[in-house]
């Protein structure tokens, strides 16, 4: 089922009534509402979801979607084997249909009221608040005004408030013994919520006495008039329909402002137009909701899927409950604290979560920084200083370079950005130098429906382009290491670094990678035999850096010693299940002696970068003298709100792998797997019959797909590259999209990739599917510069 957009349109004034708590009068309220719209104008229909509001609004427009045989909790109803329980989806796909149709047929206002309080379950055991969350209806509260009212009710605002809910205005019946209107007042007065206290209603009159149906109508009537008379309902009225006019106007207004103030990162402003830049509203779960107006005069808002995962970052979709619940207990708890010399539970937790969790034995210590630039800073501070205090080298009196990989990025701030090679990123940067050497590398995609690793063009040497019947043969590594082709691999990259040593005097201090993808050189998916190789030769063979140097061992504390150069996996896009495992490195066999993880590491909610490092390189920092200690810090180091995020982050995540929850796109990867009924080394959530198919589009060069990770690669005879425009049309046709939905994405350069929560469903995924076959597979798209 596609997913449903948020519910927002120019002329149909939608509110959602929510609880306190059950029996606080909702629908008394909403009928309040309804009569005194009718009477501020001429013959309005208005919609409204209940047989009270049918007998004393008289026009009204109702609609009951779903209704259970007896009045009891959904938790409890759904037990009836007879009932067919519709799924959450479902239920918000009729309760926007039905909005939207009456939007329409000029309908000006509805309420939408939901059952029982904020947290009621909805029909599969939801919370109400989560179930509607994605229509981030503006709010209606009926506050409660019995004993523990007052708690209830702002417990019910601070839940909603919470979910990222617009809370417009605040009802609730006055109780002159209690009062808890004059309380909650002035508690909604301080955060600009009107409140409107209300007589309360009449008594009902038992059901045995005489004409009991008959004296509860005739007073409910009276009622109803004595409110819409002596109350300013109306005011209230006027202040939601203006409410609701300048959410629009502010949504249309804000891509001007932006291009009046905003200085965007990796934007070429030349030329740029306020219609280039698209107003998010909302966001939830893998989609964004983008104001769309002149695709829409209505004014209304489109589910956009986020296609870029928001440049890598979201791990368990936005607007998650859990997470922002876990940020608010550690704001609570904590706000920020200093941290060198101090420690707080989240920040002690999560480094041992850590620890724990990604089986690499030399991992000891964890440093904390802000993002992933900066904790790549920090890996390269440590293992320059490891290999200059190995080798007794003055890093003062002779440059100390790095090894890497051509295409790879390792972030913007001054040191990291001279780990990478001249590219469109810093050439242009003017305390730029580059230090290092950066190989060529084999690379993967498939083609025609055949796995295929490319040679580069100039190296000869590392023999003919492999083929493979599917992604886990690439990835079989224990068989492929003893390989003709990774003996030519170890034997090309010793010779190259032989000869950067001996005949050009360079001197390496680190190994610095992405594993498996080089992210933001264009999705460059190295064959991962040359990564392990590579890190084998560095480590067998130390002599090659320096001519003294001590074999491979183990450290007093029995923990694997570094040898050759401090091996650095820069895992910030690559880590925490991007790629379908809790490391990239397990797709190599190899232990990093520093890695690096941000990004996913909190869901995708805050900022927030570790470092770890195995001690040796540690004890590398260690002397009487503070100027020899890591000298690097932030202001917000170990952050406890990140920290907290965090912790509660990887324990979803790492029960997500135990539960099974990837377990049917395993199967669906697992038909083209050589492992004969194993689970498969490589897989991903989306589609193998989607990245096979893709492999014969007509302008498709190769593709791949891992983990949560597209990548489609188009043709281009301008040569391709960052600069290159050949994905551009794809882009402008997702971002169309389709009448319920449309998809956000990035390019780099001819490549277009798309990327999805690890929480994402798989039929919001089939759904952008079929966009991309539509796309590049029935014509839909005309690929420049594509022809062979």
């Amino acid at each position: 089922m596609p997913p449903v957009g948020a519910a927002l349109w120019r002329s149909l004034r939608a509110h959602q009534v929510y609880g306190a708590n059950t029996d606080v009068g909702k629908t008394i309220v909403s009928t309040v509402l309804c009569n005194a719209i009718q009477r501020n104008q001429a013959a309005p229909r208005l919609p409204s979801s209940s047989p009270h509001l049918q007998r004393y609004a008289n026009g009204i427009l109702t609609e009951c979607l779903y209704q259970f045989d007896e009045p009891v909790s959904p938790h409890i109803a759904a037990r009836q084997k007879s009932l067919t329980i519709p799924r959450d989806d479902e239920i918000l796909t009729a309760v926007r249909q039905t909005l939207s149709d009456w939007a329409g047929t000029g309908i000006n206002f509805a309420l939408v009221e939901t059952a029982g309080g904020v947290h009621s379950p909805g029909p599969n055991g939801n919370s109400q608040a989560d179930l509607y969350r994605p229509l981030r209806l503006p709010i209606v509260l009926v506050a409660d005004s019995r004993l523990g009212g007052i708690s209830s009710s702002i417990s019910a605002y601070e839940s909603l408030r919470l979910r990222g809910y617009d809370v417009h205005s605040v009802l609730l019946f006055r109780d002159d013994y209690y009062q808890n209107h004059e309380y909650l007042r002035t508690y909604f007065q301080k955060k600009s919520i009107p409140l409107v206290p209300l007589p309360s209603p009449p008594a009902r009159p038992q059901s045995h006495e005489p004409d009991a149906v008959a004296r509860d109508e005739e007073a409910m009537a009276a009622y109803y008039d004595r409110v819409a008379r002596g109350t300013d309902v109306t005011g209230l009225l006027e202040e939601l329909t203006a409410k609701n006019t300048a959410r629009i106007e502010r949504l249309e207004a804000m891509p001007g402002r932006a291009h009046e103030t905003i200085w965007y990162p990796f934007t070429q402003h030349h030329g740029m137009a306020p219609t280039d830049i698209t107003a998010i509203d909302s966001a939830y779960d893998d989609f964004f909701q983008t104001y769309r107006p002149a695709a829409s005069p209505e004014g209304g808002l489109r589910a956009t899927f986020d296609g870029s995962a928001s440049w890598w970052t979201q791990g368990l979709g936005h607007g998650n409950p859990d997470l922002a619940l876990s940020a608010a207990y550690a704001a609570g708890r904590y706000g920020h604290v200093m941290f060198p010399g101090n420690i707080h539970e989240p920040a002690l937790s999560l480094a041992e979560t850590l620890l724990e969790s990604v089986g690499n034995p030399r991992l000891q210590k964890v440093f904390y920084t802000d993002n992933g630039s900066t904790g790549m800073e920090v890996a390269v501070k440590m293992g320059l200083r490891a290999a200059c205090h190995r080798y007794g080298w003055d890093a003062s009196q002779e440059q100390i370079s790095i090894l890497g990989l051509k295409g790879s990025y390792h972030g913007d701030t001054m040191g990291v950005m001279d780990c990478s090679e001249p590219s469109t990123y810093n050439k242009k940067v003017e305390w730029y130098r580059g230090r290092g050497y950066w190989f060529d590398f084999p690379q993967v995609r498939l083609s025609q429906g055949t796995w295929r690793i490319a040679m580069p063009v100039d190296m000869e040497a590392l023999g003919p382009d492999l083929q493979f019947a599917s992604l886990s043969a690439v990835f079989d590594l224990e068989a492929r290491v003893q390989s003709e082709a990774g003996q030519r691999y170890k034997e090309y990259i010793r010779a190259t670094l032989e000869t950067l040593v001996q005949q050009h005097g360079m001197k390496f201090g680190a190994l610095i990678m992405e594993p498996v993808i080089l992210g933001a050189g264009g999705m460059l998916f190295c064959d991962p035999l040359f990564q392990r190789c590579l890190t084998e030769v560095v480590r067998g063979h130390p002599e090659l850096f320096d001519e003294d140097a001590p074999r491979a061992s183990s450290t007093p504390a029995g923990q694997p010693s570094w040898s050759g150069l401090p091996v650095i996996f820069d895992e910030v896009f690559t880590g925490l299940y991007r790629l379908g495992r809790r490391t990239a490195a397990s797709f190599l066999g190899v232990d990093a002696d520093v890695a690096v993880n941000a990004k996913l590491l909190t869901g995708g909610l805050v900022p927030l970068c570790t470092t770890l490092a195995s001690a040796e390189i540690f004890e590398a920092f260690s002397s009487p003298e503070k100027s020899d200690a890591l000298l690097h810090g932030h202001s917000y180091t170990a952050h406890a709100v990140g920290c907290q995020v965090a912790v509660d982050s990887l324990r979803t995540m790492m029960q997500m792998e135990r539960d099974g929850s990837w377990d049917a796109s395993r199967r669906d990867w697992q038909s083209s797997s050589s492992s004969d009924g194993d689970s498969p080394e490589a897989w991903s959530t989306w589609s193998h019959g989607l990245v096979h198919d893709l492999s014969y589009g007509e302008g498709v060069e190769g593709v791949f797909a891992m983990g949560t990770v597209l990548s489609i690669s188009l043709k281009d005879t301008q040569g391709g590259g960052y600069t290159s425009t050949a994905a551009q049309g794809l882009q402008q046709a997702l971002a169309a999209g389709g009448r319920e939905f449309a998809v956000h994405s990035r390019v780099l350069g001819n490549v277009l990739y798309l990327m999805a929560s690890i929480t994402a469903q798989a039929e919001a995924l089939r759904a952008i599917e079929g966009l991309l076959r539509a796309a590049l597979l029935d014509g839909a798209v005309s690929i420049p510069g594509a022809t062979d």
